[in-house]
């Protein structure tokens, strides 16, 4: 089981950040032809990801939701995000192209969606919990009693 850390903790991370939602929602589970290679994709292209430090993915966190599968990934920059997603020799291409001429044979059988937001600030507040989500891929720091969401998120860039 999990470390349980009673105090207040916040992340430790100041550089730039982009969080990356990527999802699937199996709409035909009767056809996993269709969705079941895309979904063994992910592993393997976190897998690499995790493995390369110059990537720029910080971490991720997955889950599984009402609508299907759902990853949460903490990038350093889009350019580094965008930058994978377009390497012939990575994983992700010819899994994208692979999914693709999968969902050509029967439309709507399994959708694929994914987000992009660039941060320019983030807070967080973890209380009687493990470390997780931002804090666990780029370190936490004890978050001073009393001290509120917004001082700990500080002001907007002008």
């Amino acid at each position: 089981m999990a470390h349980i850390y009673p105090q207040r903790r916040s992340h430790a991370y100041d550089g730039s950040l982009v969080v990356f939602l990527i999802g699937m929602r199996i709409n035909k589970p009767w056809r996993p032809n269709l969705w079941l290679p895309a979904f063994t994709a992910m592993p393997r292209m976190l897998a690499e990801l995790s493995s390369d430090p110059e990537s720029g993915l910080l971490g991720y966190r997955m889950t599984v939701g009402s609508g299907g599968p759902l990853v949460i990934q903490y990038w350093k920059s889009t350019e580094q995000l965008y930058d994978y997603a377009s390497q012939p020799n990575a994983e992700h291409r010819p899994a994208w192209a692979a999914f693709n001429r999968a969902a050509r044979k029967a439309p709507g059988s399994v959708g694929i969606w994914h987000e992009t937001y660039v941060v320019d600030r983030a807070e967080s507040m973890y209380v009687g919990m493990p470390t997780t989500g931002l804090a666990k891929v780029t370190g936490v720091q004890d978050a001073a009693f009393g001290s509120r969401a917004a001082e700990r998120l500080g002001p907007a860039a002008a």
